[in-house]
């Protein structure tokens, strides 16, 4: 169930995560190398790393791969041109900054992957697939259900936990109706999206925003009536294109394994521990995830010690065999977290270099502020949010407390432009690998546009007062 989480630009999702991607490197980067040959390069480097990811479901070829790859050359190139000027020092910090980015993003995707691999070993997706179907939904009402869910999830957990967690659902619910997952994964998209741009816990573009005090916490809630909008609008035109008919009714019910109530406990107090270190005890959210990840080794070391089997499959058969986590960490995405390593990497180099500031400048001189947040809200779900807003951030354009709070609802909901928009996007093209793909998603993008359009002019309207 978690394959590949794959896809490119949007490490942003990731909440409470990578929280300097393009401002420090910018802060050590005297040399602007947007107009010089190796920042050409490393532009059209990274368009074909990107065009490779995209393409994925035709060439098979992991989307690790190519990022990896154009990560590698784009540092090398930045290394050349400060090893002439006698700057080694200034391109070896802004790496070493990326790669704790990085270790940061694959903590925190180790540990929700694990979780969500022991949930499904010890049968809890299955088991609430079971007690969905035994109530005779229809695949229509299971869509308003899930997307629902996850509109309101998302606010208190982060985009990416929110879309594993019912991901994993939808994928059992429709292991039978690729039509349903498919268009159900684009509904989760749009709705985990949306639903954490009005509260600073959903989403790490609002915390930022909330923590530099440009936002007060008691006006986050006017983004809920745009950000509803956002989802209502694609998700009941969608509707109409979801199967009539109902899931096939199990034979027999299943139930969850010894340990999965609790299992689920530790999961929720994870990610408990994770928003308390980062909010209150200023630490990164990915030390309280490992903490997590030890509450989950502890129980599973009493489960071993009770005599709990789990079933493992090798090449040639299946084997019952002592329950042991490190098999369940051994199950993690690891091309997935490779191809977070690529992307860390790949937009740290382009904003070391100032391209993402200079984006930022050409919108921010060249239109009003209204037209420029708009913009930066759809270059998010091409590029990723959080460097995104940092290079707004890195501006600081003057800009009432009204438009700070369009840029969060645009840079927060533009990622579900695309299904490589967001983390939500990336997380579910793994879990429904071959079925929702970047190209079924592309269908609706039109419908989503129109979402996004939509919420803008539901905020210029209740909001008019602070703009």
């Amino acid at each position: 169930m978690m394959q590949s989480l794959s896809v490119t630009l949007m490490l942003a999702g990731i909440v409470w995560l990578v929280p300097g991607l393009a401002l420090a490197a910018d802060a050590a980067a005297p040399l602007d190398l947007t107009r010089h040959w190796v920042g050409y390069v490393s532009l059209a480097i990274f368009v074909l790393a990107y065009g490779l990811v995209i393409l994925e479901e035709f060439t098979q070829l992991r989307k690790a791969k190519p990022v990896m790859l154009a990560a590698g050359i784009i540092w090398g190139l930045i290394a050349f041109v400060y090893l002439q000027q006698g700057e080694a020092e200034a391109t070896a910090q802004a790496v070493r900054h990326n790669l704790l980015d990085f270790a940061e993003v694959f903590l925190f995707l180790l540990v929700a992957m694990t979780y969500i691999s022991v949930l499904d070993e010890r049968n809890v997706f299955q088991a609430l697939r079971s007690w969905l179907l035994s109530r005779g939904f229809s695949y229509r009402q299971l869509f308003w259900l899930t997307g629902l869910l996850a509109f309101v999830i998302s606010p208190l957990a982060d985009n990416l936990t929110t879309a594993l967690l019912l991901g994993a659902i939808v994928v059992a619910i429709g292991v039978d109706s690729p039509r349903f997952l498919a268009i159900a994964c684009v509904n989760l998209v749009v709705a985990t999206n949306a639903g954490g741009v009005f509260s600073p816990f959903g989403d790490y573009t609002s915390l930022m925003l909330w923590q530099k005090d440009l936002v007060e916490l008691t006006n986050f809630p006017r983004l809920l009536l745009p950000a509803l909008a956002n989802f209502l609008v694609p998700a009941l035109i969608m509707s109409f294109a979801v199967p009539r008919d109902a899931p096939r009714p199990l034979a027999s019910q299943v139930s969850p394994r010894r340990g999965a109530k609790r299992i689920l406990l530790l999961f929720a107090l994870t990610m408990v521990t994770a928003v308390v270190f980062d909010n209150v005890l200023y630490l990164p959210a990915a030390v309280g995830m490992m903490t997590g990840l030890a509450y989950l080794k502890v129980f599973a070391y009493y489960l071993k010690r009770t005599g709990e089997q789990t079933r493992f499959r090798d090449s040639s058969a299946e084997d019952l065999i002592p329950f042991d986590i490190f098999r369940k960490l051994a199950r993690a995405e690891w091309d997935t977290l490779l191809f977070f390593y690529g992307v860390v990497l790949c937009v740290g180099g382009l904003g070391f270099m100032g391209y993402l500031a200079l984006v930022m400048a050409v919108t921010q001189d060249l239109m009003g502020p209204t037209t420029a947040n708009i913009l930066v809200g759809i270059l998010s779900g091409v590029v990723d949010n959080i460097p995104v807003m940092f290079a707004v951030l890195n501006m600081m354009p003057e800009m009432s407390e009204g438009q700070w709070l369009l840029v969060t609802l645009t840079v927060g909901v533009g990622g579900s432009l695309l299904s490589i928009g967001s983390a939500a996007g990336v997380s579910l093209m793994g879990q429904a690998r071959g079925v929702y793909t970047f190209f079924s998603h592309l269908r609706w993008t039109p419908v989503i546009a129109l979402g996004y359009a939509a919420s803008i002019l539901v905020h210029l309207y209740l909001n008019a007062g602070i703009i």
